[in-house]
């Protein structure tokens, strides 16, 4: 049995007070949950507001979240809001 993961996705955004930004991210996360199921959450960085992370726990599925991730992404058009010389960056955990 393959151990479930969590996932933090996390970048740089242009403007993080922008509300076009932040209805695009919730959008991105709805499409995800509407996909897998998964209920994501948003987050910012306390000490660097334009710094934000998705969540999504629990995930049996790695891939089938990586494929969905890539599929909301493509339709919010979620990239237009990344700072210029950021990406978003997955990391995959797993309980020890």
């Amino acid at each position: 049995m393959t151990a479930r993961a969590s996932f933090y996705v996390y970048y740089r955004v242009a403007d993080p007070a922008s509300a076009a930004a932040r209805a695009c991210a919730e959008a991105l996360v709805a499409n995800v949950r509407a996909a897998t199921g998964i209920a994501g959450r948003l987050l910012r960085r306390s000490d660097d507001p334009g710094t934000w992370m998705e969540v999504y726990e629990d995930v049996a599925s790695a891939a089938e979240l990586e494929s969905a991730l890539d599929r909301a992404v493509a339709a919010t058009g979620f990239v237009r809001h990344v700072a210029a010389g950021s990406r978003r960056i997955v990391e995959r955990f797993e309980a020890l």
